[in-house]
């Protein structure tokens, strides 16, 4: 489970420009990036998170050999959306087809419990230890993880890319499907998704009950399997609700609203009662906080319970459903009384005391922050701010409707110093290291998938908006 809140990228620093970039340079640029970008980069069509600027070495959450690519973000279905912004800009099918490639090589890593692993392997050998349905499901290794929005962001792309080519595409859109069931067959009675799963859950075991404080929990860590528990971590329980809504859009099938509807039910379910109106990271069965990891206790979490709130914002927005907003007063004002004197919060509080909790270095738990991993957000920001306006509008104007998130005009300029920074191969090069290749590797210059996807959204854009300008 990666953190949120950790950098997984540098963002390299452009070059100062004077010059107004027209929108035949942005256009020439775009498809310079691309073409190096699918040609040179490109494994099956599929992307990792960083490469070396040789290529000779690449990395997602830990070392890639050259037959890997990444599907946890930002990496193949990141790539791939920017394909689809710099076709739908352009009209150019080029990008379409580029954008098709890195669908189908999603298809081909899609495992036989419906979703997807954060990485898929193209050698021959290897592959025969997953149970990857292209390839007839036969291995061993078949669990769909949800978790870093990982299954979220593959299948969300497929569903793009499977409008954008008007379900022509048969092995897109089967898969699709088949991920759409499978993640339907996943969903707890109680409207919850675990972080993992290789198979349908017993509904028996899992009672609709509501969220409660255990009489007692273990103050260290045990090893315990929680891949099935009802996770907010990470925010996969929003990315499901999310990727539910677009489906309904996408396909007008009541199925997916009301999976929507039902994750919205277990956010009800899960706040918990007072003196902590707030939300854990994990519930077990029994709706109890859990431990996960040696770091993420049993506790009342600052950090997705923010993510939680905006959900239920969402889903009045997309339903209308008042019932959504009635657990966001008493948890906004309990975290801003939680806050920590710099105006942060907590990741974790401890039940019933409400005190933050830490982790030494060592994984031990405490009250102390000055002995902290670095690796993770223990500590983290408020917008508590934020959520309350949303809160206020929503009550004030009722449901809103959204649209895609829509950029400002783009300054030409930043479109010069973008396309100048190409390199002779047209790569973006950033100033960084690598991160899972040890402290002493000495590579510092890096080509990465998150600066490609934002630049090629940034020129499509730019390219969008003068078309859009010239047509008036």
């Amino acid at each position: 489970m990666f953190a949120r809140t950790t950098v997984i990228a540098v963002l390299f620093l452009l070059p100062v420009s004077l010059h107004a970039a027209t929108p035949a340079e942005a256009v020439q640029g775009l498809r310079k990036a691309i073409g190096f970008f699918r040609e040179s980069v490109a494994v099956e069509g599929g992307y990792v998170w960083k490469y070396s600027a040789d290529l000779n070495k690449r990395e997602g959450e830990g070392r890639a050999t050259p037959t890997q690519i990444w599907v946890q973000p930002p990496s193949t279905p990141s790539v791939g959306e920017a394909l689809l912004a710099a076709y739908d800009a352009t009209g150019d099918a080029y990008y379409l087809d580029a954008a098709r490639e890195t669908a189908l090589a999603l298809v081909r890593g899609q495992l036989a419990s419906g979703g997807w692993d954060y990485k898929i392997d193209f050698d021959p050998a290897k592959r025969k230890g997953y149970a990857y349905k292209s390839d007839g499901a036969n291995g061993k290794t078949n669990t769909t993880t949800l978790d870093d929005n990982t299954t979220q962001a593959a299948l969300s792309f497929l569903i793009h890319i499977d409008q954008a080519l008007a379900k022509s595409d048969q092995p897109i859109h089967d898969a699709v499907v088949y991920a759409l069931d499978k993640l339907i067959a996943a969903q707890y009675p109680n409207g919850a998704w675990p972080q993992r799963f290789a198979e349908a859950p017993d509904a028996s075991k899992y009672p609709v009950i509501k969220a409660s404080y255990p009489e007692s929990w273990a103050r260290e860590w045990a090893a315990r399997d929680y891949k099935s528990d009802y996770t907010f971590n990470d925010n996969s329980i929003a990315d499901m609700i999310e990727l539910m809504l677009l489906a309904h859009n996408a396909y007008d099938d009541t199925r997916f609203r009301d999976a929507a509807l039902r994750g919205g039910d277990f956010i009800l379910l899960a706040q918990m009662p007072d003196p902590q109106p707030g939300w854990a990271q994990q519930y077990d069965a029994a709706m109890h906080p859990v431990w996960a990891r040696k770091f993420e206790p049993p506790a009342i979490t600052g950090n997705e319970s923010q993510g939680v709130m905006r959900t239920l914002i969402d889903l009045f927005d997309k339903t209308g459903q008042k019932r959504f907003l009635l657990p966001i007063p008493r948890a906004i004002a309990y975290y801003k009384a939680s806050l920590l004197p710099d105006g942060r919060l907590a990741r974790f509080y401890e039940l019933q005391t409400n005190k933050p909790l830490y982790f030494t270095k060592d994984y031990k738990l405490t009250y102390s922050s000055d002995d902290m991993p670095t690796h993770y957000g223990f500590i983290v920001g408020s917008g508590l701010d934020g959520i309350q306006a949303e809160y206020d509008r929503a009550i004030a104007e009722g449901a809103k409707t959204r649209t895609s998130h829509q950029e400002g005009n783009i300054d030409s300029a930043k479109i010069d110093a973008i396309v100048q920074a190409l390199d002779s191969r047209s790569a973006w090069v950033d100033s960084d290291k690598l991160d899972y290749h040890g402290d002493d590797d000495p590579t510092r210059e890096i080509i990465s998938s998150a600066t490609f996807a934002r630049n090629v959204r940034t020129l499509s854009t730019f390219i969008k908006q003068s078309k859009n300008t010239k047509d008036k």
